[in-house]
């Protein structure tokens, strides 16, 4: 259900996440912290889920496309499998890093 287009735009998100993480700048060199950029993922989900919700809402009421409400639905679909997928890995390391003899 991913259109090229979606996928574009999370490989963007992800290159920018990575180019603030990267190119030897520590968390006190001013790059953002990890709590920062988790905010700002999870801010952004909510914000599809948004725009979503008023693209429907706009269809029922007969002022949106078919097209523009399954385009936001997807992406919001998009997003929210990316974010339980880092959640699934997050935990499985945590897990593993539980596992480790110390």
């Amino acid at each position: 259900m991913a259109s090229p287009t979606i996928a574009a735009n999370a490989y963007a998100s992800v290159a920018r996440v990575l180019d603030t993480g990267a190119g030897g700048k520590s968390p006190t060199a001013g790059g953002p912290s990890f709590g920062e950029l988790l905010k700002d993922v999870i801010g952004s989900v909510m914000e599809g889920g948004r725009q979503s919700d008023a693209q429907s809402n706009a269809m029922a009421s007969g002022k949106a496309n078919v097209m523009d409400v399954v385009t936001a639905v997807a992406e919001t679909d998009v997003k929210v499998s990316t974010l339980v997928s880092v959640r699934d890995k997050v935990i499985q390391s945590y897990e593993d890093i539980m596992k480790m003899a110390i």
